[in-house]
């Protein structure tokens, strides 16, 4: 049996601070074969640096920074016009 739930808020900072962690996981799926294919290109050894190393704590901080501030307007928009409605259902024999 299906029940339907309404998402009516979200927690700007949890929702920062795990965001911030997936988008640092994330970024490292990306930066570490760039980091295998900048060995090969001629660049400088700070640009590589910066590439491998400070891209997934950049990628990471944007997340904590803009994540809350979406959470914000989804719960200003929230408020006006309704949380997601989420439909839930149970598994198995109860």
């Amino acid at each position: 049996m299906a029940h339907i739930k309404r998402l009516a808020r979200i927690s700007p900072w949890q929702a920062g601070k795990l965001f911030a962690v997936i988008y640092f996981a994330m970024s490292l799926v990306f930066v570490v074969p760039l980091g295998i294919v900048s060995t090969f290109m001629p660049m400088h050894h700070f640009l590589r640096f910066g590439l491998v190393v400070l891209v997934p704590f950049l990628y990471a901080l944007l997340a904590l920074v803009l994540v809350p501030l979406g959470c914000w307007i989804y719960n200003v928009a929230a408020s006006l016009v309704g949380g997601l409605e989420v439909s839930i259902s149970d598994e198995g024999g109860a």
